[in-house]
């Protein structure tokens, strides 16, 4: 059975609503419920981790006999595991719904089968509407499924030379306005911002998200790591999030715990050598480079080591794209997969 006029106005509600929904743990997910003639009876959307999901949001909204032979319009495959909350699924047949319509099928190991347990049940099930809608509405979410962490984002600004600053340790500003300012609109788009506590202490940033003096609406979670201290009055700690601390240098342990917070990805900006801990773990998902046309020479290299001791383990990238900023330029980048055909017989 084809979707209907009816369903595929639903799934843009249904996308809108999600939107309303906090990125977290969980997915952002919307749900529209219809009546057979294709009447909106209920709308709901997931508010957080431990509260409704969407479709049982919605279902709460009716009396008991009203999803009697109604239509499920969903954002994400209805889930088929009991976690906080119990299966959807089971939800969705218990209340008498007689077809579903969804847009994305649910990539979690455990989570995942909804649409088959549906189907077993003799729901109608139809899937794949609106798919790349609703990719783009949880994209960091997928990502960091399929990942197992947050998605990882390594930014530095370097001279022409590759030097981060210049011998005296001074750095403000190598770059222009036009790439502190796209920095800052980078910032903006993810949930954690992370620095070492030697970058804390040499030029105490703020970590913040701004459009000149004023902040922008979404600020990152400043996330800071190292054994040294932050001194109280630190400008991060007058971030409008409060700061998380790691006194440690386990980057797997530090991904882990941001990614049980709902943390889906994370802008590192912390210096030469918080970049190349990242670069040498694997940990580089997506590479922001600001070259400025200026030399400065000298022992302050962009990057330390990443454990590369020969040409032959040189961490090969993909250019995305290469930006100009006013004066200066910005390669967005991506490393090489092993067995990407670019990788081989490099000259």
């Amino acid at each position: 059975m084809a979707v209907n006029a009816a369903e595929r106005d639903a799934m843009v509600r249904a996308l809108h609503l999600a939107a309303r929904g906090p990125r977290g743990a969980n997915p952002q997910v919307g749900a529209v419920i219809l009546s057979p003639e294709g009447r909106v009876l209920a709308e709901g959307w997931h508010q957080g981790a431990g509260t409704p999901h969407a479709e049982v949001d919605a279902l709460s909204k009716l009396d008991p006999l009203e999803a009697r032979g109604a239509t499920a319009v969903v954002t994400l495959e209805p889930c088929n595991h009991t976690g906080r909350t119990g299966p959807c699924a089971v939800a969705l047949i218990e209340a008498g719904i007689a077809r579903v319509v969804y847009a994305l099928d649910d990539p979690g190991a455990v989570s995942g089968g909804g649409a088959d347990r549906l189907r077993a049940s003799g729901v109608d099930v139809e899937s794949g509407e609106q798919a790349e809608a609703a990719h783009a509405v949880i994209d960091g979410w997928l990502t960091a499924q399929r990942l197992g962490r947050p998605h990882v984002t390594v930014k530095w600004a370097q001279s022409l030379d590759g030097r981060a600053a210049a011998d005296d340790g001074s750095s403000m500003w190598i770059t222009g306005p036009e790439a502190r300012a796209d920095v800052h609109r980078r910032r903006a788009e993810a949930d954690a911002i992370a620095v070492g506590t030697g970058t804390v202490l040499a030029d105490d940033p703020s970590l913040t998200a701004r459009d000149g003096d004023a902040l922008l609406p979404h600020q990152p979670i400043p996330v800071v790591i190292g054994a040294r201290v932050t001194p109280d009055d630190a400008a991060v700690r007058r971030h409008p999030h409060t700061p998380l601390f790691f006194d440690t240098h386990d980057l797997h342990a530090i991904l882990a715990d941001l990614h049980s917070r709902g943390v889906q990805s994370l802008f590192v900006e912390g210096g030469p050598t918080l970049a190349s801990a990242f670069l040498a773990a694997g940990f580089a998902d997506r590479i922001l480079a600001y070259v400025a046309p200026v030399l400065l020479g000298g022992r302050r290299l962009a990057l330390t080591d990443i454990g590369v001791g020969s040409l032959t383990e040189a961490r090969r990238l993909t250019i995305d794209e290469w930006v100009p900023l006013g004066g200066d330029l910005l390669a967005i980048a991506h490393p090489v997969e092993e067995t990407d055909p670019q990788h081989e017989g490099a000259a």
